[in-house]
């Protein structure tokens, strides 16, 4: 659900204008961002079952603990899901305020999370056998380094 334009933009890279860029100026890791396909997905994830505001997923997205992502990108992100045939929405009109647009998820939303958990699935296992094999890497270099030291080779 990314473009091109999308993808090239630094997310906290030195030189981007904001608070991220200005911490990696000063030397501070840059804050993970949530964008691009990740993003998109995890909107989507958050739409099965239920219908919602744009602002309910932006809450929604911080209380989950992910890593930031501000409310133009997730209504811009929204935008372009409703504009692939992934997520539809309409105005839910009430009494007590204004008009806001809510938004649900789509039959070929649903199709394409599915694709999206299977391959996050496949990604989470191969992921963990690479930390598995660094976990043995780096036991095996401790456990070199130990016999080193107790028989006076250090």
């Amino acid at each position: 659900m990314t473009t091109d334009e999308d993808s090239a933009k630094p997310t906290g890279a030195a030189g981007e204008n904001g608070e991220g860029g200005a911490r990696a100026q000063r030397g501070a890791a840059p804050e993970p961002r949530l964008h691009g396909e990740l993003l998109s997905t995890t909107l989507l994830a958050f739409l099965r079952g239920w219908n919602a505001y744009g602002y309910e997923l932006a809450q929604r997205l911080a209380k989950a603990g992910l890593p930031q992502s501000d409310s133009g990108t997730v209504y811009r992100t929204l935008r372009q899901l409703e504009r692939a045939g992934l997520v539809s929405s309409f105005w839910d009109v009430s009494e007590s305020g204004p008009a806001r647009r809510m938004y649900s998820l789509t039959a070929a939303g649903e199709a394409f999370l599915a694709g999206w958990i299977d391959i996050l699935e496949h990604y989470q296992r191969v992921l963990r056998q690479a930390a598995e094999g660094f976990r043995a890497f780096a036991e095996r270099g401790r456990d070199e380094a130990i016999g080193d030291e107790s028989s006076g080779k250090g």
